[in-house]
């Protein structure tokens, strides 16, 4: 079902198993098209006016295959000691140590981008780690912090409010810069102390 986001977007399920990179991709494509944002459930097509788009545009979306881009392998220095990282470890009952360890041993994949400009939603968080968002998000997290929620890992790129567990920090520069984001959809990620 295609709902209206305001007067120039529409949201839509996303298709079951079709790559993420594909549909923003073919998305893209459509005319007047300015941004598409792909989240767990559904996709944002943003237009340059009026939506321009039919129901077989959509439909033709769960035929797709991933598209022929290299994928980037990149390494993310950190340091583990977010303000949350014994209450993650209290929750799962685990050590400290035994988070650090199942964080960083981890493979991720930039599934999603969203809630702000570079903002990566990294799939791949050991299960054992996986906790919902906190009840009471903070006011402020600081840019460059590494966080856990919902079965994500992800990095904050600016400072801003936030309700996701924080267990450490990004320390080999910032994930939001003049080129634009970091991350990008695709990427493989692993985290290094």
């Amino acid at each position: 079902m295609v709902e209206p986001l305001g007067d120039r977007a529409i949201r839509f399920p996303r298709p079951a198993g079709v790559p993420v990179r594909a549909i923003v991709r073919a998305v893209r494509a459509w005319p007047g098209v300015i941004d598409v944002v792909v989240a767990r459930d559904d996709v944002a097509a943003y237009f340059a006016a009026a939506p321009a788009y039919d129901a077989a545009q959509i439909a033709a979306l769960g035929g797709l295959a991933d598209v022929a881009e290299p994928v980037r392998d990149l390494e993310l220095r950190v340091v583990y000691d977010g303000e949350d990282l014994d209450a993650v470890a209290r929750a799962v009952a685990r050590s400290v140590d035994e988070v650090i360890a199942a964080h960083a041993a981890g493979a991720y994949v930039v599934e999603t981008m969203g809630f702000q400009p570079g903002f990566a939603y990294l799939a791949g968080l050991d299960p054992r780690l996986a906790l919902p968002r906190r009840a009471t998000p903070r006011t402020r997290v600081p840019a460059g912090t590494l966080a856990i929620a919902a079965g994500y890992t992800a990095v904050y790129p600016f400072d801003s409010p936030g309700g996701w567990h924080l267990i450490g920090r990004v320390t080999d520069g910032p994930m939001f810069d003049e080129r634009g984001p970091r991350l990008r959809i695709g990427d493989r990620v692993r985290f290094r102390a």
